[in-house]
């Protein structure tokens, strides 16, 4: 199969792009011109563009079979009016370019990335793929994220809106960010601790993903995510276990909220989320327990 991959010079898209060589399929990748140059040679179609303008890369996309888009830019940090826009633009332009530049009935597979931010705070519920959405900023984007994608449906392509949980790799993403902040502060549980982390291993989440390729019955809203989340202070201990460092210093959340300002009720709220359509499909876990995940990493 022949898959247009958009975000692929990233922590996930890298992988991915690997991934999917080594099982048989061919790759073109879209890129920034700024990043054109940093990733010649590397045995990968290419071609050139800004993926949220329109442009003669979109007619890359009518020569393949199927496109996985990851582009958007990263949420971490505090928000500013300029950051919001970009936030929300990178993800909703690129979108629209993407399913503009789909053939209309030619059984085109999309997956297209949404995250656990759509669900906003989830409390104790657990949250398949038939939860409501929050009202927040980020579940407001992924809202909106994933009605530009399903425009794709109507010209007859199989829709895919993977929605990810936190994706733990050891060489990149939100892992190495907390290995950073546990390794200088001792940092144990954020806010209260109680709240549900919902996770995947980066293997998993690339086999996941690979497997909704595969099986183009799979539509809608998909969680990415392992069967079992567990409580934020659990993760922190866990994680502090393997880089030998005390989990001694809660975070409160209002210290969370005057450093990060919005942001930090990302880190606040409380997400369980369930695999129900993986499950139901048969998809199997490499790594469904975090002790599992954390010792694959750490090994």
């Amino acid at each position: 199969m022949k898959i247009f991959i958009t975000g692929g010079t990233g922590f996930i898209g890298s992988k991915l792009t690997n991934f999917l060589h080594s099982h048989g399929h061919e790759v073109v990748l879209l890129l920034r011109p700024s990043e054109a140059r940093r990733h010649l040679g590397n045995g990968f179609a290419k071609v050139v563009g800004e993926s949220t303008e329109p442009g003669p890369w979109q007619e890359a996309v009518c020569l393949c079979d199927a496109a996985i888009n990851l582009a958007g830019r990263p949420i971490a940090g505090k928000w500013d009016k300029a950051a919001k826009e970009e936030i929300r633009s990178s993800r909703i332009l690129t979108t629209k370019n993407l399913v503009d530049a789909i053939p209309s009935g030619s059984g085109f597979r999309l997956l297209s990335t949404s995250a656990v931010g759509y669900y906003g705070d989830g409390g104790e519920a657990l949250l398949d793929e038939s939860a409501p959405g929050g009202s927040d900023f980020l579940a407001t984007v992924a809202r909106d994220w994933e009605t530009e994608a399903m425009r794709a449906a109507d010209k007859g392509a199989a829709v895919a809106i993977t929605r990810f949980a936190i994706v733990l790799g050891r060489d990149g993403g939100a892992l190495l960010e907390l290995e950073k902040v546990t390794r200088r502060f001792a940092a144990g549980p954020i806010g209260g601790g109680r709240q549900w982390f919902s996770w995947i291993h980066i293997e998993d989440l690339l086999r996941a993903l690979l497997f909704l390729i595969e099986n183009p019955k799979i539509t809608g809203p998909v969680n990415l995510c392992s069967p079992f989340a567990v409580r934020q202070g659990d993760f922190a201990s866990r994680l502090a276990q393997k880089l030998h460092r005390p989990a001694l210093l809660p975070t409160p959340a209002f210290a969370l909220r005057m450093v990060l300002g919005e942001f930090a009720d990302t880190l606040l709220f409380s997400q369980r989320m369930v695999p129900k359509k993986l499950d139901s499909a048969g998809f199997a876990f490499l790594y469904p327990e975090m002790e599992q995940a954390l010792d694959r990493i750490y090994r």
